[in-house]
């Protein structure tokens, strides 16, 4: 186990922030580091004198993550919004606030080139931003659970990505998930908290929360957990970080140097200091220790050599070796006899420097005069007992095959490393060298190999060149003896274990490997590549070959390229031979079927082999490109689509293959500019055939034109403004067109279309509604909602969080989570003091909750995790303006008051949820299926004004206005013109437009707009009389009975006479009303015992049953003796209903009537059949039973008016066998 260091005093702090700090980042120029706050903002600070240099603002949540790109000219930064935003090194916006995420960004890393952005999210998602563009590229990595932390490997080959319960290890240019393993969780159910890999990137080290606060080191090789893990900390361990060689780890923790928890470490670009920070509001500095047990050894240069009394210098790991510069200069170079020469002449100057003795003894080895060396390394000894003695005497004996003296040599020689670990661990290795000198090279690499392992991150590099060192020797000497592919064993694994880069100065920090054993340090990288590719090949495994030597060519900088290239020449020229009877045609041909039958690995395999062997034509640089853009190799598609432009400028082609990469890899903008230059190659080739490929695409202005014009359509039936979830910003048409043409959206929409002559309409029309897709919020106005005076040109979020403010900012919040861009509230989103467009508003206004991809329902008297019939009770289920806003929309979703699911119900769309629909019909009475598909129209007028009739709002004209939908009409918004009258003009509409008369069933108090109509809605709470059933057979023997008193011909004269009867229709508010008259010749009322606000009148009418009629007007009481002079009728309003004909689905269109003969209206007569008479004898049955009658008075100038009663007035015909006397009266009188 590795034990911590901690460290007690900071040196400086950095204050200045308001809230907690999140994160920092250093720049490469050591000079300056950049953090992120709660308080929404970055400040960016001079290291060495504290100073804030700028305070960066445009962030509207906490910012949670920052990073700087590995060449530090970029910085990156997420929010709890989930948005992104880029500056450059000086803090200047590169973009605005850009949604990447639906939960907040938890972690951002570039990847080692620094061309790729990737950031991380609770929303269980790894997104790509192209550092070009600052677009989105390629699909996300999905999760499954919310990420911590993600780390880019040393080479970029792999992302590390931590969630809760594993760690992941994925491609990041192919989106593969190469292996996942538990981590930290897999101790006492912990969790993963961050990541940090190892320089050479043979090592991922994890971090775990307070279940395992410990720090792992994994195995990069098996993933499997290698050593002790490091313990110390008490509480979750919140970041870890490396510094640049690997050898010391920093850990931020809630149990450490900060008052509070520590959110944030890292080192400083030069490693002389650590930088953490977090709940105190700072950061702070702290001297990095000078610890004896540090983590490698890879100390600076400067430190390699520090000049000693006589000039004697250290080596480059500890203090090993002590020998003045001219002989240590002349060990290295390789001049052994001069070195000789000056240890003889300082041991003849002073015969007990045991110093020289040994020295001389390690050039006695380099001459492999072992004799003479035991005999100088004794002589040392006898002097005085070293390290350096007992080190060359055990050197020398392993030269002499003593193996067993040799290790008690060197088992001595630990006495003399006080303890020292990285003198122990540098005394091991050169004791597994000295064993493989002697030929015990299996052992040796083994010795290598499990102290490696058994310390990790610990000397790693310095084994990595040991080991290395000798799998190259070993693999020398097989190739020498013809032993292939042994040879290429020993060479692939020293390539796997150099841990360092082409341009590494490895010669100079590990020089004592080459004082002690002249090892070629220098050359070590590029003879083991070179050597790998060579034995690959003699061994036969071309293809392995070919790969090694792109792998070598690929990870050479250019010095290196530059040095081998007549290596490279004849390495080419050997592979070549092998296809010298076939040439590149068959290789060609074969990349040509392999790519046809969609093999595109093996396409790319063989081109490139064709390629790599610089026989390549521009044909197979096509065909690769197509091959790996399959593959979504979009970088390298690009990369051979250029190459083809090159090698054939005037040619299309290129510039098709570039645009197909560039479209794949999201960066429309210049994919877009591509194809446009490939119209014109096509339009300007020599070869007409060419030239006629050019009508297969479409020209970037033909293709935005339609796309404007389906956005035209689109928003011509959407609201006029609508709130930017992702940006708080209140948008207008225009402003939403702006917003869609900057979008990805649209690019990605513009540029596939390019490549479609048809212009793929209906992908247009998808794309475009997809984007515009709006959510509707359903609520109660609750003291004073803003406006649109009181958002226009703000940011939501913004706002002061008070009152109905907190709403309009947790309905954009809401609605942004669930992944919508656009929302609309009836609020501020419609200007209340423009009648004109509030008009307008109103009557679109169910279209939209209609078309709405989503319409959430706010209960704001609803508390959290309320339980079933909380819905019901709420006050949003008595006003007016909600029936419609939860009858049209297909989906729905309820939200308790703090915005939470209601019933924790967290389905996509309530209207499927049984319970949730229940309660619903139970606190509105309408059926849940209704509820769950209601269709708009006036079918069933009657039932859905009692679904009104209980219903409030606040402007009294509103309780109409707000059933307009409901009905499908487009009536004017004419606010002053008072409750009845607004009620009045509805009603008027229906049964005009609908001939529905059931509307006339009310009890209550006559509007003034008609008396036929009531004053308010309340007036349809009842539900309306229903005759009593009869069934078919009763019907039958009702018809059979009529055979003998009623003849046909005065049955079919009947039935046509009604049947010509028109609808009922209003004019100047005059309602002109068929129906079926019956003249009152009496009224009495009844005693009255006391005072009552009602009267009840016995009724005598010619052709009716005797009823009684209760009603608040005062009615003249007559009879045939004493005739009064107002008349007064009881009526039956005709209903078409009881022809039995089909009757029109005014729900489907109520505004659509064509194939419809309205009531009245000329018709074909139909022959006299079985069928019409059976019609018209039901007809009489049904004229037989009791109805719900008017009671109309006249007025003076021949008008009536109808007398309103407190309940239903129920009246049945005496005779409805007496035909003639019906025919008779059938009247239209005008009611006013």
């Amino acid at each position: 186990m590795i034990e911590a260091e901690r460290i007690t005093t900071a040196i400086r702090t950095f204050q200045g922030h308001e809230e907690t700090l999140f994160a920092v980042a250093v720049f490469p120029d050591r000079c300056r580091m950049v953090t992120a706050s709660g308080d929404k903002t970055l400040r960016l600070w001079d290291l060495e004198n504290g100073v804030v240099l700028k305070i960066i603002e445009g962030h509207r949540f906490a910012v949670r993550r920052v990073a700087v790109s590995r060449d530090g000219k970029f910085i990156a930064s997420g929010d709890d919004g989930g948005e992104l935003i880029t500056w450059n090194r000086d803090g200047e916006p590169l973009i605005q606030p850009t949604k990447v995420h639906s939960r907040p960004i938890w972690w951002l890393d570039f990847s080692p080139d620094s061309t790729f952005l990737a950031s991380s999210s609770w929303d269980a998602t790894v997104e790509f931003s192209n550092t070009k563009t600052w677009r989105v590229q390629g699909d996300p990595i999905s999760c499954v659970a919310g990420v911590f932390c993600i780390r880019y490997s040393p080479s970029g080959k792999y992302l590390a990505i931590a969630t809760f319960k594993h760690i992941q290890i994925w491609n990041p240019g192919k989106r593969e998930c190469i292996t996942k393993f538990e981590g930290q969780s897999a101790f006492n159910g912990a969790g993963n908290a961050t990541l940090a890999w190892t320089p050479d990137g043979k090592q991922l080290i994890s971090s775990g929360n307070e279940r395992d606060p410990t720090i792992r080191i994994w195995d990069s090789s098996t993933w499997k957990q290698v050593g002790e893990p490091c313990k110390g900390h008490a509480g979750n361990v919140y970041m870890i970080a490396l510094n640049s060689a690997g050898t010391l780890l920093a850990s931020a923790s809630d149990d450490h140097q900060h008052t509070n928890e520590v959110f944030c470490v890292t080192f400083s670009a030069d490693d002389k200091h650590i930088l953490s920070g977090g709940r105190d509001k700072m950061m702070s500095k702290w001297a990095v220790p000078l610890l004896e047990d540090s983590l490698g050894d890879q100390a600076p240069d400067d430190a390699l050599r520090e000049d000693a009394p006589k000039e004697q210098v250290a080596d480059s790991i500890s203090n090993i070796l002590t020998v003045n510069a001219t002989t240590r200069d002349a060990c290295i170079s390789g001049d052994l006899l001069t070195a000789d020469r000056l240890l003889t002449r300082d041991i003849g100057a002073a015969g007990n420097d045991y110093n020289s003795y040994a020295s001389r003894s390690f050039v006695k080895v380099r001459n492999s005069d072992w004799d003479r060396a035991l005999d100088d390394a004794l002589k040392s000894i006898s002097i005085q007992p070293s390290l350096m003695g007992c080190i060359s005497k055990g050197i020398a004996l392993c030269g002499k095959q003593q193996f067993q003296d040799a290790m008690k040599a060197f088992d001595l020689a630990f006495m003399y490393v006080d303890a020292d670990l990285n003198k122990t661990r540098l005394l091991l290795l050169i004791k597994a060298i000295a064993l493989f000198n002697a030929n015990q090279r299996d052992e040796a690499i083994l010795r290598v190999q499990e102290l490696a392992t058994t310390r990790p991150s610990v000397n790693s590099l310095a084994c990595g060149i040991v080991e290395a060192y000798l799998h190259v020797q070993v693999g020398m000497n097989a190739l020498d003896d013809a032993r292939h592919n042994e040879a290429a064993g020993h060479f692939t694994a020293a390539v796997n274990t150099i841990g360092f880069s082409s341009t590494s100065a490895i010669h100079s920090k590990y020089d004592i490997f080459v004082v002690l054993f002249g090892w070629d340090l220098k050359s070590l990288w590029l003879t083991a590549h070179q050597h790998w590719c060579r034995s690959l090949f003699l061994a036969g495994r071309f293809v392995e070959a070919l790969r090694s030597y792109r792998h070598m060519i690929n990870a050479s900088d250019e010095l290196t390229k530059a040095s081998c290239l007549a290596w490279s020449a004849a390495f080419k020229q050997d592979y070549s031979a092998l296809h010298a009877a076939t040439g590149v045609a068959d290789l060609a041909t074969k990349g040509d079927d392999a790519l046809a039958a969609g093999n595109y690995d093996r396409a790319i395999e063989l081109y490139s082999v064709a390629i790599d062997l610089d026989l390549a034509t521009d044909g197979i640089f096509a065909n690769r490109s197509k091959a790996r853009s399959q593959k979504m190799l979009w970088d390298d598609a690009l990369l051979d689509a250029q190459t083809v432009i090159k090698l054939t400028p005037l040619s299309h082609i290129g510039y098709e293959l570039g645009y197909t990469a560039l479209h794949g890899a999201h960066r429309y903008d210049e994919a877009i500019d591509t194809f446009q230059t490939m119209l014109f190659k096509l339009e300007n080739a020599p070869d007409t055939q060419i030239q006629k490929l050019r009508q297969q695409y479409v020209h970037p202005s033909e293709a935005d034109g339609a796309i404007q014009q389906t956005v035209k359509a689109q928003l011509d039936d959407a609201p006029h403004r609508l709130l930017n979830t992702f940006t708080g910003r209140l948008c207008n048409r225009e402003a939403q067109i702006d917003a869609f043409k900057a979008s990805p959206e649209y690019k990605e929409l513009l540029s596939s279309t390019l490549m479609h002559a048809d212009l793929r309409m209906e992908h247009i029309k998808d794309v475009v509604a997809s984007y515009f897709c709006c959510v509707t919020l359903s609520h109660r106005w609750e003291g004073k909602e803003p406006l649109l005076h009181d958002v226009q040109d703000k940011v939501v979020d913004e706002l002061n969080p008070v009152g109905s403010i907190m709403k309009l900012q947790s309905f954009c919040k809401t609605a942004r989570a669930a992944g919508y861009r656009w929302g609309w509230i009836d609020s501020c989103c419609i200007d209340q003091a423009n009648n004109v467009e509030l008009q307008t508003s109103l009557n679109s206004m169910f279209e939209w909750y209609r078309t709405s991809a989503l319409t959430m329902v706010y209960l704001s008297d609803v508390p959290p995790s309320s339980k079933s019939g909380a819905l019901a009770r709420s006050a949003w289920n008595t006003r007016g303006w909600t029936l419609p806003e939860f009858l049209v929309p297909e989906v729905i979703r309820f939200y308790q008051s703090d915005w939470t699911p209601y019933l924790n119900d967290c389905s996509p769309n309530h209207k499927q949820s049984v319970a949730i629909m229940q309660e619903l019909e139970d606190a509105t009475g309408i059926d849940a299926q209704i509820l769950v598909a209601f269709r708009p129209g006036m079918m069933n007028a009657r039932e859905k004004l009692q679904w009104a009739s209980t219903r409030v709002t606040t402007v009294e004209e509103d309780i109409a206005y707000s059933l307009f939908g409901i009905f499908g009409v487009r009536l004017n918004i004419m606010y002053g013109e008072k409750k009845q009258n607004a009620l009045g003009r509805l009603l008027e509409d229906i049964i005009a437009v609908s001939g529905d008369i059931t509307a006339l069933d009310w009890f209550g108090t006559p509007s003034e707009f008609n008396s036929c109509l009531p004053a308010d809605i309340t007036s349809y709470e009842a539900s309306p009389y229903t005759p009593p059933f009869m069934s078919e057979d009763e019907m039958r023997i009702s018809v059979s009975s009529l055979k003998d008193t009623v003849t046909v011909e005065s049955a079919l004269k009947l039935y046509s006479s009604l049947d010509r009867l028109s609808a009922p229709r209003f004019t100047h508010r005059r309602l002109l009303l068929p129906c079926i008259a019956f003249p009152v010749t009496e009224v009495r009322r009844r005693p009255i015992e006391h005072k009552e606000t009602y009267f009840t009148y016995e009724v005598k009418a010619d052709g009716l049953h005797d009823l009684q009629i209760t009603t608040e007007d005062r009615l003249p009481q007559f009879s045939r003796g004493r005739p009064a002079r107002q008349s007064f009728l009881l009526v039956r309003p005709w209903d078409r209903c009881l022809l039995e004909l089909p009757a029109p689905d005014f729900a489907d269109d109520t505004e659509s009537m064509g194939d419809f003969a309205l009531p009245g209206s000329p018709r074909e007569q139909d022959p006299v059949d079985s069928e019409s008479i059976q019609r018209a004898m039901r007809l009489i049955v049904r004229l037989g039973q009791p109805f719900s009658a008017f009671l109309l008075a006249r007025q003076r100038g021949k008008e009536y008016k109808r007398i309103a009663s407190d309940h239903d007035i129920i009246a049945q015909v005496k005779d409805a066998n007496h035909v003639d006397s019906m025919m008779d009266s059938i009247r239209i009188p005008e009611i006013l």
